[in-house]
């Protein structure tokens, strides 16, 4: 989570890290970061936030998750566990951990046309991937393979990887973009 706040702060953002309802109540938008997808659900749903970013989701909230927070997003799972839940939103099947333990993590470029025209830095970290795009999601990031790692539904973008870690702000600043765009301002 440090990396995405000091992403968003050399951006010109203050985020706030949401663990109460109260918090969640005051944003705008919100990043689910990486982590252990099970424990993100198990957490949200002890502290009672689950169905309140359920709901907020489900109203146009804008929400970029990366790795666990794609998982998060996704509407199905091909590999959950037998309790896991997500919040939904994101017209996708993911399948969690698909590329492997964490030592075959790794780092690559990949074209993501919908940030820059150019490359865009992706470390991938224990990383789900999109396994189905449903009628309601774009592809937006993909490996050079064909692997999809990237989907966006209206205000909901999640990658694979950790734009965050590797050091690159486009994909936050695209994200502020669609934030920008729906609170219905022209400031970016």
């Amino acid at each position: 989570m440090r990396e995405h706040v000091e992403t968003l702060n050399s951006l010109g953002v203050n985020p706030v890290e949401v663990r109460t309802l109260e918090q969640l109540a005051h944003v705008d938008a919100l990043v689910i970061p990486g982590g252990e997808s099970t424990v993100i659900d198990k957490l949200t749903r002890l502290f009672d936030l689950a169905d309140p970013i359920k709901k907020r989701i489900a109203e146009g909230m804008p929400v970029l998750g990366t790795c666990a927070g794609l998982i998060m997003l996704a509407d199905s799972l091909s590999d959950g566990t037998s309790d896991q839940q997500t919040f939904g939103g994101l017209d996708v099947t993911v399948r969690r951990n698909a590329f492997g333990a964490q030592v075959d993590s790794f780092e690559t470029s990949i074209e993501m046309p919908v940030v820059s025209s150019t490359p865009v830095a992706a470390t991938f970290i224990r990383a789900p991937i999109i396994e189905h795009v449903g009628p309601r999601a774009t592809v937006i990031a993909q490996l050079a393979d064909g692997t999809v790692v990237g989907a966006q539904q209206d205000n909901i973008i999640g990658i694979s990887f950790h734009p965050e870690v590797s050091g690159e702000s486009r994909i936050h600043k695209y994200f502020l973009n669609v934030v920008a765009d729906a609170l219905g301002s022209s400031e970016r």
